[in-house]
């Protein structure tokens, strides 16, 4: 018994712990491994996505932040060549359209006037200038937010006399150009929606308009440089409260197209009227073919010909792609695509 405790348990410890190390390495380096696993050999491959050309709907809604801001004042001007007689109002003052503002006295010199007595001498007489007085009215009505003339200035047609402030607002915003090309029909409302503001309401009397700012290239040479934009700006009505500088969002709508041909903008070179999109071969490749477009809403734009329902095209244009990390490619809209493992 005492062999038995000193010898054959401990080697019997020492053969158990063996097999386990033993099995251990075998299934750390060497688990799943056989001969045909040496060939390192490719088993995807990347192919471009594709849609079909389907019939759906557009609804042409184009909306951008804008601005609440109070519209611009109306200048009042001297219509008369005299100096200031009356003023009939103050500065801040609520004024209506057509109210007397100011009159001014005019002079108007009158020709000599020549007399012959009876011994044939000559008389000239030179008249009092004729009096009259021309009234300056208030152009729109608001408040006489600046009058600038004094009783007795002197003035002459054209003068700036002052300004009112109508008491009402517009919405503004920023155009893009991809916007504009959505709103070529010209629509005269938009839907504003006032951050923290009143429920949303019709902005009408809307305009679009190009506007162009200079700016300094080189200070020190005193050159500069034009950027141009494109704005649009639509009137609040008049029981819409709001205050200048509120944010705002504008929604114009400029068309519905419904049951119409439609695919993604991505698949289409060209985003107005004409445009190639890319039709699958039936080799698996891809060959141009030249469309005519029709309403947009920035997503999915109509296909008024060039193509059929159910043709196959490419989902994202080759000409908008550019490479992209790991083989991928970067489609029309920004996102990248790595193709369908097959």
């Amino acid at each position: 018994m005492g062999i038995t405790r000193k010898w054959v348990f401990p080697i019997l410890r020492l053969v158990v712990f063996a097999v386990i190390a033993v099995a251990l390495v075998r299934l750390a380096f060497f688990a799943g491994t056989s001969a045909d696993d040496d060939a390192a050999v490719p088993t995807g491959s990347i192919t471009d996505p594709e849609v079909t050309v389907e019939v759906g709907s557009i609804v042409n809604d184009v909306t951008l932040q804008g601005t609440v801001v109070a519209d611009a004042p109306v200048g009042v001007k001297a219509t008369g060549q005299g100096a200031v007689d009356e003023v009939f109002v103050q500065q801040g003052a609520t004024v209506a359209q057509g109210d007397k503002l100011f009159d001014i006295k005019v002079e108007t010199p009158q020709d000599p006037i020549e007399t012959t007595d009876p011994t044939g001498a000559v008389t000239v007489t030179q008249p009092k200038p004729v009096i009259s007085y021309a009234k300056v009215f208030a152009p729109i009505a608001g408040t006489l937010t600046s009058l600038t003339v004094l009783h007795g200035q002197a003035v002459s047609v054209g003068d700036a006399a002052g300004q009112v402030s109508p008491p009402t607002f517009s919405v503004t915003g920023s155009l893009s150009p991809e916007q504009q090309y959505r709103l070529l029909d010209k629509p005269t409302e938009a839907q504003v929606t006032i951050t923290g503001g009143p429920a949303p309401f019709a902005c009408t009397g809307l305009t679009i308009a190009s506007t162009g700012v200079a700016e300094p290239a080189d200070p020190s040479s005193g050159d500069t440089t034009s950027s141009s934009g494109t704005s649009v700006r639509c009137a609040v009505p008049g029981d819409v409260l709001v205050f200048p500088g509120l944010a705002a969002a504008l929604t114009i709508p400029a068309g519905k197209a419904e049951n119409v041909l439609v695919v993604p903008t991505t698949a289409v070179d060209g985003g107005a009227q004409t445009g190639v999109v890319y039709a699958v071969t039936a080799d698996g490749g891809s060959e141009p073919r030249d469309v005519t477009l029709g309403m947009s809403d920035g997503d999915l734009v109509e296909v008024t010909g060039g193509v059929a329902e159910g043709d196959t095209i490419l989902q994202f244009s080759p000409s908008a792609q550019a490479p992209a990390e790991d083989g991928c490619v970067q489609g029309g809209d920004g996102s990248i695509i790595c193709g369908t493992v097959k």
